[in-house]
């Protein structure tokens, strides 16, 4: 193998998946909206709570980290969690119960009205995400989907609001999750504590 060839391959797939998100108004649409939702809900003292599996859990943990810690500015956390990080929930829901319920179990406890759930899943078929994602509405949160090229997906299906990443590559996928998670991260935190947001740096 041309290990040139391969990383000039790989980072060309890379600018070919973020340029369609670019040239495809719908889905910067959709990232818009998941921005001012977010944005509205710890305007109002509401909580963001996210989940995926694998690199996805990496992710949601990322994410989370962004808004409770900081993103670009000096301001005050916001109330962000992943559901992946407590092992001794994770396990024992998935021992007393069934590892598809070990996300909706956490949300049972701690979802509220108005707090918004972010599941991550590349497949759009997780089915811990899809039981999280069901959970949340019954807890009368907000849900938004981060998934793959998957429009018809049953994630799609249960999530208010879902992005579809334009490709089947779950690298690919990824990567994009993660930069749709730093936009959206940099939205809010402008929003709120910018020079023209007034939430209290």
């Amino acid at each position: 193998m041309d290990a040139a060839k391969y990383v000039h391959s790989e980072i060309t797939e890379h600018a070919r998946v973020i340029n369609s998100i670019l040239s495809e108004p719908e889905l910067t649409r959709d990232i818009v909206k998941m921005a001012e939702i977010l944005l509205k809900a710890f305007l109002s003292g509401k909580k963001l709570l996210i989940c995926g599996n694998g690199g996805s859990a990496a992710d949601a943990q990322h994410i989370a980290t962004e808004f409770v810690s900081r993103f670009m500015l000096e301001r005050k956390g916001l109330d962000a969690e992943s559901l992946t990080v407590n092992t001794s929930s994770l396990t024992a829901i998935a021992n007393d119960y069934d590892f598809d319920r070990v996300f909706a179990r956490q949300i049972e406890a701690k979802g509220q009205p108005g707090d918004v759930l972010l599941g991550i899943s590349t497949s759009g078929s997780s089915r811990n995400i899809l039981k999280a994602l069901d959970a949340a509405k019954a807890a009368g949160m907000a849900t938004i989907g981060l998934t793959g090229d998957k429009k018809d997906s049953e994630m799609a299906k249960r999530s208010d609001h879902c992005i579809c990443v334009p490709s089947a590559s779950t690298p690919r996928i990824q990567e994009a999750h993660i930069l749709i998670g730093h936009i959206v991260c940099g939205y809010v935190e402008e929003g709120l504590f910018g020079k023209s947001g007034g939430y209290g740096a």
